[in-house]
């Protein structure tokens, strides 16, 4: 059986693709990104049908989220755009999907064979 598609959303990204204050909390900003990703994993995105694998790369201030079912965390040690490119190079061999509007971010995947999306994919 094939794995079910694995979609990587570039948290500090997607948080920052709308300005509603959070930079004030960029743990919680983080936490509502993470739920409202849920539905996806069983229902699917626009063009990607589901079940999904959705993983979450979180940095900085946004360390310490937890996963939650559906939706699998991954705090970056370091620079998430890089953890991002090492779990797109770690599955080869599946459908790879990142959000992300960051351009050398999706520069970087794309040559791994990676499809990219923008953060309004995942946004409300």
């Amino acid at each position: 059986m094939d794995a079910a598609p694995l979609v990587i959303v570039d948290a500090a990204n997607v948080v920052g693709s709308v300005p509603d204050g959070w930079w004030r909390d960029r743990r919680g900003a983080a936490e509502r990104v993470r739920d409202q990703l849920v539905p996806y994993a069983d229902e699917g995105l626009p063009g990607l049908a589901g079940p999904l694998e959705l993983v979450l790369v979180v940095e900085g201030g946004a360390r310490g989220v937890t996963s939650v079912p559906g939706v699998r965390v991954v705090a970056a040690p370091g620079s998430g755009d890089d953890r991002i490119v090492e779990l797109v190079a770690e599955h080869p061999d599946r459908a790879r999907l990142v959000v992300t509007a960051d351009r050398e971010l999706r520069r970087r995947v794309t040559e791994l064979g990676a499809e990219v999306t923008g953060p309004r994919t995942v946004r409300p």
